[in-house]
């Protein structure tokens, strides 16, 4: 295992080696650290969109330099983006964190088209509401703040009617989106490049 701060470009490249002398080469890719904040546009301050930003998007273009030519040497890579349905279809809360999310997804589809016939393919995952600890976290002080009842059931239904519903009737799973990455990391998806993959229960309405 190897941990680092992306939020500097030293850092991100000491993360970058230490995983290559770890593993021999990396052959995927997929950016999934970020930082988020609850305010809506009128909260957050610039600083932290910065730093939103910063660790988001340019974190994420840190990695991606330091692998992406030994890719290109192999003629294989995979590069993933796990950005959120907020990209599409942002909240009014969290707004500025979706922007980061919209960023990521117009950065896997210019890479993809600076990456054409090279064997290396770079897409999107884009996931709704997901029962991470971090979720259930969120949405448990969201439970004390309302009144909702703590049972986790009683939660999923309160974010599924006030929230954002889709027409699955549920809260996605982590296994759910790990299944997910592990088909678009795997060698059968060679013809899926530059796309938004959405894993959402339908939540986003959007024909795209």
């Amino acid at each position: 295992m190897v941990a680092g701060d992306l939020a500097s470009d030293q850092s991100a490249r000491k993360v970058a080696d230490e995983a290559c002398n770890l593993a021999g080469h990396v052959d995927i890719l997929i950016n999934n650290a970020a930082i988020y904040t609850h305010g809506t546009w009128l909260d957050d301050t610039p600083g932290e969109m910065l730093d939103l930003y910063n660790v988001n998007v340019v974190g994420a273009a840190r990695l991606i330099q330091q692998l992406v030519p030994p890719m290109r040497e192999r003629h294989w890579g995979r590069i993933i983006q796990i950005a959120s349905g907020d990209a599409t279809e942002p909240l009014a809360f969290m707004s500025s964190y979706a922007a980061t999310k919209a960023a990521l997804v117009n950065l896997t589809v210019g890479l993809a088209r600076s990456l054409a016939n090279t064997g290396i393919t770079v897409n999107t995952i884009s996931p709704g509401i997901i029962a991470t600890e971090g979720v259930k976290q969120f949405y448990r002080g969201l439970a004390a703040r309302f009144g909702w009842a703590n049972d986790w059931e009683a939660i999923e239904q309160h974010i599924l009617t006030e929230v954002l519903s889709n027409s699955t009737g549920r809260v996605g799973t982590v296994e759910e989106v790990a299944d997910l990455v592990a088909f678009v990391a795997s060698p059968l998806t060679g013809y899926i490049d530059a796309a938004n993959i959405r894993i959402d229960g339908g939540s986003t309405h959007s024909i795209n």
